[in-house]
């Protein structure tokens, strides 16, 4: 099989990952797992969320931390390297960030969602799928004005937690139509674990076949049923170079309560049991293309101490086994 030689990791624990997490997080422990990240080798990373912290309290601390990670001491001169993003799912998040970018603390990126289940969709941002491709049109121009990239992100490829089963030609139509209106990249996203090996390699397949542009594709796979490192190989294996990931297998839905606070997260869970939710982990994966001779551009040893911090920050053993097993010696072998 011929795989990528060299692929690159967007890191996203302290957004995706730690949304999910029903304590608050510390902002200085947010800053510290960023730095951190960076120095790693990660040069795509998701800070925060932008939006109502009403709603999602974990990011309340979003400016805080942007202005901290931008004055960071240990960072601060390896930033124009390194490419920021922040989610902004309704309108008043963009204009958030916009204004970030604009008094010298925001991010380079920006991220906004559409599902192809028009139920998702809905929930996720009270707008049909019409209306907010239309909201998309009219920011994506105004985030470009601000020098801030814009990735539209497509979900609910393989399955909706609402609606069931999906159709995967729509979600490359999607993704031509967020191309056609000037998005930069576009994530394709296992919202909830459903993909399976045989429908990712089918689907980006057929992706790459219809727009044939690998540099605009990003993977991002949930391992709710285990599935998800057997997806990325399967995305390998239809020449897929960017993926996301979180430390430790963290991630997954909004928590509906944090630091003992009742908050709107996703309201009911989608899943039997939401401990087990959880995206890719990045510690696994590093290690495991890195045995596969892939080249990833991070530190793997320094991957994995960040993990076992981690682990130390949320006060819990993750969904990594990487973090217990460590990588395998290369002593015997002649390899570094």
């Amino acid at each position: 099989m011929d795989y990528p030689k060299k692929v690159r990791i967007g890191e996203i624990t302290v957004r995706d990952g730690f949304q999910h997490e029903e304590i608050f997080i510390p902002t200085d422990a947010k800053l510290w797992v960023l730095e951190q990240l960076i120095l790693a080798g990660f040069r795509n990373i998701e800070t925060t969320n932008f939006g109502n912290p009403r709603g999602m309290p974990q990011f309340k601390d979003a400016d805080e931390l942007m202005q901290k990670l931008h004055k960071s001491k240990r960072v601060k001169h390896m930033l124009d390297d390194v490419t920021l993003t922040a989610v902004t799912i309704r309108e008043r998040s963009i204009e958030r960030a916009i204004q970030a970018k604009k008094d010298g603390y925001g991010v380079d990126r920006i991220l906004v969602m559409v599902s192809t289940s028009e139920s998702h969709q809905k929930k996720n941002s009270g707008l049909s799928i019409d209306e907010y491709f239309k909201m998309c049109e009219e920011y994506i121009p105004k985030c470009h004005d601000a020098g801030i990239l814009v990735n539209g992100t497509v979900s609910t490829i393989w399955g909706c937690p609402i609606e069931g089963p999906t159709e995967m030609k729509k979600a490359v139509e999607f993704t031509q139509r967020w191309l056609d209106m000037g998005a930069d990249d576009v994530e394709h996203a296992d919202h909830d674990g459903s993909a399976a090996p045989n429908r990712v390699y089918d689907y980006f397949s057929m992706l790459l076949d219809a727009i044939p542009k690998p540099e605009k594709h990003i993977a991002h796979f949930h391992t709710t049923r285990g599935w998800g490192l057997a997806n990325v190989l399967a995305a390998l294996q239809a020449g897929i170079t960017n993926y996301e990931s979180c430390m430790g297998g963290t991630g997954g839905q909004p928590a509906n309560f944090v630091s003992g606070v009742p908050v709107s997260g996703t309201g009911a869970y989608y899943y039997k049991d939401p401990n087990i939710v959880g995206l890719v982990s990045t510690e696994d994966m590093v290690v495991m293309m890195d045995e596969m001779g892939i080249d990833t551009g991070v530190d793997v040893d320094k991957v994995l101490d960040i993990g076992r911090m981690l682990e130390k920050i949320l006060g819990r053993r993750l969904r990594s086994e990487s973090i217990k097993n460590g990588r395998i010696p290369k002593e015997l072998t002649g390899r570094k």
